[in-house]
């Protein structure tokens, strides 16, 4: 999906939520695991995973514009794990194909380590964007951006706590090329996330390069816009982590372009554990879907 398409998505859905399949056996609801045993016996995890995701997602469809499972939540699980992966992405081109697939897999190695990577989300997936650790610089990340409306989403800012002990390092931009018109270039010091955002837009641009920011970092979002005003952000963190999405759209919104994927996990998917889960996460999707219509309307 190219930027075009994806900004067309939004428009039409008024919405730029993307719901996060962080899909764990021992937080879905008991009724999914009885099913999946009463059919499978103890090999019911890939049922249990297929099944539960399903249902999310036929329920949550309506209200958001993308989707990213988590690697991490299927690998868990081994060889079921990683088949049930495989099923969701293939259920959602099949049923959905208009949604924005995101793999959350932060992958990032040497460069053929990497081309392999780009190989199986690109090629054998099919996914319209991957996750990647930039920090191991150019030749981790360029084999990534080879694939025509891919999307590589480098980690810039993130929203856990432990973002503080790297990410808002000072480092020495002294033999940076700064602008003298731009106030905001002059110090010779910028934070290390300020040096991953300028460094990375030399290996891509605002079409094939998104950036994560937590939405847990607030006015930092003005920070972000500074030095990438075009790119689209993944903004987790809306919701059971705390970020405000009003703040998040207040400082990071690009007008008429919208820029912004906002992604809520456990919020959506584990909003209830009765019977009814799916059709809580529909209606907590519907909440914040009207929520962003009106910041939409309004902006």
């Amino acid at each position: 999906m190219d930027r075009k398409e994806l900004i067309q998505q939004i428009r039409e859905k008024q919405s730029f939520l993307c719901v996060g399949l962080d899909t764990d056996i021992d937080k879905i609801p008991q009724c999914i695991i009885d099913e999946a045993k009463a059919k499978d016996g103890d090999d019911y995890i890939f049922r249990a995973l297929c099944e539960f995701n399903a249902l999310i997602i036929d329920a949550t469809a309506p209200y958001c514009v993308a989707y990213k499972p988590n690697l991490a939540f299927y690998e868990a699980y081994g060889v079921d794990g990683i088949l049930a992966f495989e099923a969701t992405i293939d259920y959602l081109k099949e049923e959905y194909p208009n949604h924005f697939i995101i793999a959350d897999a932060k992958r990032g190695d040497i460069g053929n380590t990497s081309k392999m990577y780009a190989k199986t989300f690109f090629e054998q997936y099919d996914v319209d964007a991957l996750t990647v650790a930039p920090y191991m610089g150019e030749d981790s990340v360029t084999p990534f951006l080879g694939y025509k409306d891919k999307w590589v989403i480098l980690l810039a800012l993130t929203s856990n706590k432990g973002s503080h002990d790297f990410q808002l390092l000072p480092v020495d931009s002294s033999q940076l090329t700064v602008d003298s018109s731009n106030p905001s270039q002059l110090s010779t010091k910028e934070r290390l996330f300020e040096k991953v955002l300028k460094k990375s837009q030399e290996w891509g641009n605002d079409e094939n390069m998104m950036y994560v920011v937590g939405a847990t970092q607030g006015q930092m979002f003005e920070d972000i816009r500074r030095v990438a005003p075009r790119h689209f952000l993944l903004v987790p963190g809306v919701g059971a982590q705390g970020g405000s999405l009003e703040e998040v759209c207040k400082y990071g919104m690009i007008p008429g372009d919208i820029g912004l994927l906002v992604n809520s996990s456990r919020g959506i998917i584990y909003a209830s554990q009765g019977e009814d889960f799916a059709e809580v996460a529909g209606q907590k999707a519907k909440e914040l879907q009207e929520q962003m219509a009106k910041i939409i309307q309004n902006s």
